[in-house]
C-alpha cells in the first residue's frame, strides 16, 4: 500500500491517470466516486453505471462533476473517455467492454447481476474489484480461474474487513510469523433480526435496510470470513465461528484459543463480539524461534504462544482506490481465492419455514448465513446462502435448521448455478488428485 500513493503520482504527472469505471452507486458506490474524483491524484472514475440512471447522476454530482452525459452505446460511451469525460449509464455492460476502461469497481451487492457483469469483464480483459462479499464467497474460486486465464486480477478491496485482515495477515507472514487466526470484530450479532428491526438505523445512516440486515443478522461476516479463508486456507473451527462474546481488549483473547487445535486446523477464521477495539480485525500468530519470542516479548506483545496483531478501523470506501492501484499498477490482488472453496457459508432458516415457499434474499425474513467448512458442504449438498434467493421449498423447514439442496427447486437459466456447478466440478477432489499425477 505504501508505494501506491508514488505510484499515482507518477501517473498523474505523465497525465496517464488509471481510468475506473463503478458498477452500482448506492450508499458505499457514491462514497468511492467522492473519494476518487476528490482525493486521488492519477486516478480517475470515467463512467458510472446504475440500474436506475439519476443515483449514478447523483454519485458524480455529489462529487462536484456536472459535465457528464448520458451514454446507451459501446460506442458513446468509448467517445465519451477519449475525449476525457464522464458518462453514466443504466446499462452496466458498456463498462464492461469499452476500451479506455483500465479497471471495473463492482459495488451492486447482487449475486446473479454481479456474475453476468463480472464474466463480461473478463472476457473484455478488464481488472475487477468486488466490493461484494457474497459474490466472492458463493462463486469466487470459479471467477478466479476464469480471470487468471484472461491474465486479469480480481480481487476484493482494501478498506472492507476482508481486504483488512488480509493486509494484517500479509504483514505478520512478512516478519515472520504464522498466523493461526484471522478475526473480525462486531458489536452485535442477533440472527433473527430483519429489515423491520432494522429500519431505524438504516433510516439514520441512509443505508439500504436488507443490507444493515445482512450485518446484524451475521450473515454479512459470515461472508466475509468465508473469503478470508478462501484467501488464507483457513478453515471454521465449528458452523457458525466459535463467534466468542468478550469485553475486554482483544489482545486478552489469545489464551482463549486452543492452539493446537488452530494448528491442526492450518488456522481458522472466526469473530468476536463487543471486543475493543471496535471496530477492527485481528490477527492472532505463533512463532517458533525461542530467541525472536524474546524480542516479541521485549517489544510487549507478551510471551505467546500467540501473539496479538489488530488493526482498529476499516475505512471502507476511503480505501477503495488503493486496491484498484494495486491491481492495475502492480497486478497485486488484495484478497483473492487461492484455489479452491475452503470455507462456505450456508443458507439457514430464521424462522419456520413452509413447502411451497420461495426464499427471499439475503438480509431479508427468511435465512441467515453461517460458514461452514466446504468438505462438509459438499458432503451433505447443503445449499450456499449466495443461491437461496429464489429457491422454491420442497418441504418444511424449522427455524436454525441449514437448508439443502435437495430441499430446494432452483429457479431455470441462473448463470450463477452454472458457475457453481462448474466450480464444484473443476475443484472435485477426483480432479485434484489427477492433476498431483
Amino acid at each position: 500500500m505504501i508505494i501506491v500513493d508514488q505510484a499515482l503520482k507518477a501517473r498523474a504527472e505523465l497525465g496517464k491517470p488509471v481510468k475506473v469505471g463503478m458498477i452500482g452507486a448506492g450508499f458505499m458506490g457514491r462514497g468511492i466516486a467522492n473519494q476518487i474524483i476528490n482525493s486521488v491524484p492519477g486516478m480517475e472514475l470515467v463512467a458510472i453505471a446504475n440500474r436506475h440512471i439519476d443515483t449514478a447522476k447523483k454519485a458524480y454530482l455529489e462529487a462536484g462533476i456536472e459535465n457528464f452525459q448520458t451514454v446507451s452505446s459501446v460506442v458513446d460511451l468509448e467517445d465519451a473517455i477519449a475525449q476525457g469525460g464522464y458518462a453514466v449509464t443504466e446499462d452496466a455492460m458498456l463498462l464492461c467492454a469499452a476500451e479506455g476502461i483500465d479497471a471495473i469497481i463492482e459495488v451492486t451487492g447482487t449475486i446473479e447481476y454481479a456474475a453476468h457483469l463480472v464474466m463480461r469483464a473478463i472476457a473484455h480483459q478488464k481488472h475487477i474489484i468486488l466490493m461484494n462479499a457474497e459474490l466472492d464467497g458463493t462463486i469466487g474460486p470459479i471467477l478466479k480461474v476464469h480471470a487468471d486465464r484472461a491474465g486479469v486480477i480480481l480481487t476484493a478491496c482494501d478498506g472492507d474487513q476482508p481486504g483488512v485482515e488480509m493486509n494484517l495477515y500479509r504483514f505478520v507472514k512478512s516478519i515472520g510469523l504464522t498466523p493461526l487466526l484471522c478475526g473480525n470484530i462486531k458489536g452485535l450479532q442477533d440472527p433473527y433480526r430483519n429489515p423491520t428491526t432494522q429500519a431505524g438505523f438504516a433510516q439514520r445512516w441512509g443505508q439500504n435496510p436488507a443490507m444493515v440486515t445482512s450485518f446484524a443478522d451475521g450473515t454479512k461476516i459470515s461472508f466475509e470470513q468465508a473469503i478470508v479463508a478462501n484467501g488464507t486456507g483457513m478453515k471454521v473451527a465449528k458452523r457458525g465461528m466459535l463467534g466468542y462474546e468478550y469485553t475486554g481488549h482483544v489482545d486478552e483473547m489469545t489464551k482463549m484459543y486452543d492452539i493446537d487445535q488452530l494448528k491442526e486446523l492450518g488456522g481458522i477464521v472466526d469473530y468476536v463480539v463487543g471486543t475493543k477495539p471496535s471496530p477492527g480485525v485481528f490477527v492472532f500468530a505463533t512463532h517458533e524461534d525461542p530467541k525472536q519470542r524474546h524480542y516479541l516479548n521485549l517489544y510487549k506483545l507478551g510471551e505467546g504462544p500467540l501473539y496479538s496483531f489488530y488493526t482498529p478501523y476499516h475505512l471502507c470506501h476511503f480505501e477503495v482506490p488503493l486496491s484498484v492501484a494495486r491491481a492495475v499498477l502492480f497486478h497485486d490482488a488484495v484478497l483473492a481465492p487461492l484455489a479452491g472453496p475452503v470455507v462456505d457459508v450456508v443458507a439457514t432458516a430464521k424462522i419456520d419455514l413452509k413447502a411451497g415457499e420461495t426464499l427471499d434474499g439475503i438480509g431479508y425474513y427468511m435465512t441467515y448465513g453461517q460458514c461452514e467448512n466446504s468438505e462438509i458442504v459438499q458432503r451433505e449438498n447443503l445449499l450456499p446462502m449466495g443461491i437461496a434467493e429464489g429457491c422454491r421449498l420442497k418441504r418444511d423447514i424449522q427455524k436454525d435448521q441449514v437448508i439443502s439442496y435437495d430441499d430446494v427447486e432452483l429457479p431455470e437459466g441462473r448463470l450463477c448455478d452454472r458457475l457453481r456447478a462448474e466450480q464444484t466440478a473443476y475443484f472435485a477432489p477426483a480432479k485434484t488428485l489427477a492433476g498431483v499425477k
